[in-house]
């Protein structure tokens, strides 16, 4: 049983830490705004 609970120990900080950083990435990076073109091809519906 030591070792079940090691393991779930482990994959619950490391869930954790994924969350946190996650959390962080999400507050203090703020992103720049641009402007996006893109073209798109028109199909051929009559031929």
């Amino acid at each position: 049983m030591p070792t079940l609970t090691r393991l779930l120990s482990l994959i619950g900080l490391i869930v954790v830490s994924v969350v946190l950083v996650m959390y962080a990435l999400s507050t203090f990076v703020e992103p720049t705004p641009r402007e996006i073109t893109v073209e798109i091809e028109r199909p051929d519906f009559g031929k």
